[in-house]
């Protein structure tokens, strides 16, 4: 038998948020986070920021998201049938903090996180969570506009330090920020910094107003939050291993035009290495600072705050991956429909129904390109591809499409770990059915086990496996081998 590419301890596994998944929005004294004014789905709605609450008039998902908040057990009993290394999940910061400036924790939503990490290690699953996964309390927003605010740091190692205290010795793995280089677009400083200029009108999604200013003086105080989150966990346990998680926009020049090359070259500076620059070296890279200079922005800074970064390093690279696209000087070429990182489309590649460029190849460059330049472990901790599943009239859910693009994309891991790359582990992104981030709604499917809910409010959240769920199964078992 052919022996495998990756390594014997290699972390296999599925990723979920909670705010898509949980539900209970407002159970055993949980707080409003930010997607919890967020409409979508349901009767054909688009996604708007409602900041006064209207459930008359609007439908918002994440109130009921997948239930996983009660049927955690029987999602994790499933991932432990196919053979889960590692479970990737957030905690609900305003289940623990309720409007996040509390000094003492909510002991319910504690209790709550207990059992799910307790529920698997009983199955030998390695839990791997995220801090804060596009969930900032709202309560924070409407005090201090979130993350625009330094106070934020106190609050968010408040949180920390109750999390890395409660879940010593058995959480070994964090993940400070979800995908913290999304504030280099308007849309991460609604999802991943909280920051709404507009709290009296329903606004679209997309079109929040946005003020770059705000964003990247919110990312300085993300990253030494981060860094002062790495410090924190190693001095409450030697064992916690804290790495960072960015997305990964795979991003080529469209033509040999040494103009779209350079271009190309500057957006992977901005969207690809930025953070992980700062999170691994421990400094501001060179053109960041002239693109500060540029824009005539400028960060606030505190006496301290470059040493902290110093201090702060994080210990592996994780990434999401899922698109890649081109960077063109010509002006007559738009921004393709699935490229909420900007770029062109790539004429060499397939889409999703979505719009999302499907390139597995890029999956072996970007390990490759990370490992590269920083010379440390890395995970993809999302990879996977959303469908319009259809159930069988034999109850059967047929999603070969899925396999193909993971297949695809596993392939490319282990040619990249072929090349030398030290990869830990891969957890495909919605291993379950979940509510999309994006679009606010249930019919684009990622995962392993179908859940009857549907956009128009009918299902009784009950799971089904698809097809993709033996062969992950499968996968995991052979290490790989067997594709």
């Amino acid at each position: 038998m052919k022996k495998t590419t990756f390594k014997e301890n290699f972390l296999w596994g599925g990723a979920i948020a909670a705010n898509q998944a949980e539900g209970a929005w407002d159970v055993d004294g949980k707080g409003v986070s930010v997607p919890d004014i967020c409409t979508g789905g349901k009767f054909g709605q688009s996604k708007l920021i409602t900041p006064v609450m209207d459930k008359e008039k609007y439908f918002y998902p994440s109130h009921e998201g997948i239930q996983h908040f009660y049927r955690f057990k029987e999602d994790i009993k499933l991932f432990a049938e196919m053979g889960f290394k590692t479970f990737r999940f957030s905690i609900n910061w305003t289940r623990i903090f309720p409007n996040g400036d509390e000094e003492e924790p909510n002991e319910a939503g504690l209790k709550h996180y207990d059992e799910v990490i307790d529920e698997c290690l009983k199955y030998g699953i390695e839990p791997l969570i995220t801090i804060s996964h596009y969930e900032a309390p709202f309560g924070l927003t409407k005090k201090c506009n979130a993350w625009v605010s330094r106070d934020m740091i106190g609050y968010y190692l408040n949180y920390c330090r109750t999390l890395f205290t409660r879940y010593k010795g058995k959480v070994r793995y964090w993940l400070t920020f979800n995908e913290i280089n999304s504030a280099t677009e308007p849309i991460g400083a609604i999802l991943g910094q909280g920051i709404l200029n507009d709290l009296k009108n329903p606004t679209p999604f997309m079109e929040q107003p946005d003020l770059p200013e705000q964003r990247y003086q919110a990312l300085h105080h993300q990253l030494i939050a981060s860094a002062l989150a790495v410090k924190l966990a190693k001095e409450i346990s030697s064992e916690n291993q804290v790495g960072n998680m960015q997305i990964y926009a795979g991003s080529y020049p469209l033509t040999p035009n040494p103009a779209d090359v350079l271009l190309n070259q500057q957006y992977n500076q901005m969207k690809n290495y930025l953070c992980s620059d700062i999170q691994v070296k421990g400094k501001y890279p060179y053109y960041f600072e002239t693109f500060l200079q540029k824009e005539g922005i400028e960060l606030i800074k505190e006496p301290g705050d470059d040493d902290i970064l110093m201090e702060g390093k994080i210990d592996f690279i994780s990434l999401s991956y899922y698109v890649s696209s081109c960077q063109s000087t010509d002006p007559s070429i738009g921004v393709g429909e699935g490229n909420i990182m900007g770029g062109a489309n790539n004429p060499y590649l397939e889409a999703s129904e979505w719009g999302w460029q499907i390139d597995p190849k890029g999956l072996r460059i970007a390990l490759n390109d990370l490992y590269d330049r920083y010379q440390i472990p890395l995970m993809v901790v999302e990879n996977g591809l959303g469908a319009k599943d259809e159930l069988e009239k034999d109850g059967t859910i047929q999603d070969d499409y899925r396999i193909d693009y993971l297949r695809k994309h596993i392939e490319q891991m282990a040619l990249a770990v072929e090349d030398g790359v030290d990869l830990m582990g891969y957890t495909t992104w919605g291993c379950i059915d979940l509510v999309s981030a994006t679009t606010g709604e249930y019919a684009k499917r990622y995962g392993f086990i179908y859940v009857e809910r549907y956009d128009d409010g009918t299902g009784d959240f009950s799971r089904r496996k698809k097809k993709s769920f033996e062969w992950y199964k499968e996968v995991i078992v052979s290490n790989g081998l067997c594709l």
